[in-house]
């Protein structure tokens, strides 16, 4: 439930103090109680409206940021992905004796994308590159400079919708986000079959064209939406004034002034980041998640290893990814709802447990490909939950959220490197593989655990003593803002 704030009385900077706070959570989970809040006053544009004004112009507001935001970054990110991933599909079709390439090699080429971490370029031109490499270390030097190109992207489009959502609208759309990957992992399958029909047009393999036709649209569609993609609540030409006032009042009502007006500069939001030791623990955990998430850039393969044809195998990756979409939907509908992250991570965690098993131990095709079905949603759902808890929990600065993003998608996405030699052989039970990806698993549950229990003791503190709240407030980057508006580390 979320707080009933009243009017009251200025504060003597203007913002206006709420009488009493009342939360369902009790003192316990260190959650204001009983307590004064301040809320930030109103802008003069909307100063007059309802409450009732205010949440219909809001409800449109965000409907119109929807409507125009989300389309582009789950596009562009079914792009980013399909850019990606097409190498695993090119090696049921022969990419490896074309390029005379081992097991090993292969893994090596998937490996090198997740190395490196930097500035997003245009990454659809470096994809239809590929279709030209005529030798393994030239397939290495393209994947390195798509890993340049497209590193930044997924960050980045977090951090941007963390800069436009409120807490307890931000899962749905973190969830969009990888709802359209599940969709781009969906119809990766179908245009690589699709494609890879052009074998032998003009003289030009199958896997090539792949990588021709996914890199120029890439190209066409990514600069079509650079003219149209809004830029943040403050000075978004898509809303108007008026819109644009109530943007920027509602996350400032809810993180603080700083979040518009803040003066840290990336140097600050680095140091706040590094030295912040609970953004380590998610960057381990998010290195566990993205290990147990490495399956699927092997998931053509590993459906192929189900004696499967080249065709069937790319189109049977296609029903996990739908099964993905809906669980993703479903598992970002209950964290907004009931502002819960914990107990959603800690759900998909155990119940990845009987699924890695039956993919190692099944006795027949049909049970090992149901548990394919399922290994999407297990395994990736529980990043979605952590890249809200960095959305909402690493809130000031704003630079160290948007770095914490960065850390957790980049160094977590190492694991992504050594993940890569584990599916190369071992077909089709893989037991080192999805063993190994079980104890990923168990270890980011206890991991989890533990943040959890050091949140809500950082919770207690803010609710206690002004010698408590001075401890949090110099260590973890809350500010004396915060701390009067009762914000708090949620979900956990």
């Amino acid at each position: 439930m979320a707080p009933q704030v009243a009017s009251g009385m200025p504060s003597k900077d203007g913002d206006q103090i709420s009488p009493v706070v009342h939360l369902e959570d009790n003192t316990a989970k260190g959650e204001c109680f009983d307590k004064p809040r301040i809320t930030k006053p109103k802008p003069e544009s909307i100063a007059n409206l309802s409450d009732e004004e205010l949440a219909a112009m809001e409800k449109k507001m965000v409907r119109k940021v929807d409507l125009v935001v989300m389309p582009i970054i789950g596009i562009l990110y079914i792009l980013n992905y399909v850019d990606r991933s097409g190498l695993a599909a090119t090696h049921v079709y022969g990419i490896t004796e074309d390029l005379n390439m081992s097991e090993t090699d292969f893994a090596t080429a998937i490996s090198i994308l997740f190395d490196i971490c930097c500035m997003a370029v245009i990454w659809g031109a470096v994809s239809a590159c590929t279709a030209a490499v005529k030798t393994k270390e030239a397939l290495y030097a393209v994947r390195v400079v798509l890993g340049i190109a497209e590193a930044a992207y997924f960050p980045g489009a977090l951090y941007f919708l963390s800069a436009w959502y409120k807490k307890e609208e931000l899962a749905k759309r973190i969830g969009g986000v990888f709802m359209f990957q599940a969709l781009g992992q969906a119809l990766g399958g179908f245009i690589a079959a699709a494609c890879l029909t052009l074998e032998g047009r003009h003289g030009i393999a199958g896997w090539r064209w792949l990588f021709i036709v996914e890199g120029v649209v890439t190209v066409g569609l990514g600069m079509a939406f650079a003219v149209v993609m809004p830029e943040f609540p403050h000075n978004a030409r898509l809303l108007n004034p008026q819109q644009r006032d109530l943007a920027v009042w509602r996350l400032e009502n809810e993180r603080g002034s700083a979040e518009v007006h803040e003066e840290a500069t990336a140097w600050d939001g680095l140091k706040a980041a590094v030295s912040d030791k609970k953004l380590w623990l998610l960057v381990w955990c998010g290195g566990m998640g993205q290990a147990m998430g490495s399956v699927f850039n092997f998931f053509p393969s590993i459906i192929a290893s189900l004696k499967f044809g080249k065709y069937e195998s790319l189109l049977l990756t296609v029903p996990p990814y739908v099964v993905a979409m809906v669980g993703y939907y479903i598992c970002s509908f209950l964290s907004d709802r009931y502002n819960k992250i914990y107990i959603i991570i800690v759900v998909n965690l155990i119940a990845s447990t009987p699924v890695y098993i039956l993919g190692m131990l099944a006795p027949n095709v049909g049970s090992r490909y149901f548990a394919m079905c399922l290994m999407p949603v297990v395994s990736v759902a529980p990043q979605v939950m952590l890249y809200k808890t960095n959305g909402i929990h690493m809130a000031r600065p704003a630079t160290k959220r948007a770095l914490g993003m960065a850390l957790i998608n980049g160094l977590g996405g190492l694991s992504n490197v050594w993940t890569s030699y584990l599916w190369k052989d071992g077909g089709p039970q893989y037991y080192k593989a999805f063993g190994t990806l079980l104890a990923c698993g168990i270890v980011f549950l206890f991991s989890i655990t533990g943040y959890k229990f050091w949140v809500r003791r950082l919770n207690k503190k803010l609710a206690g003593t002004a010698v408590q709240q001075a401890d949090v407030m110099r260590k973890h980057h809350v500010s004396q803002e915060q701390v009067d508006m009762c914000w708090r580390y949620d979900g956990y």
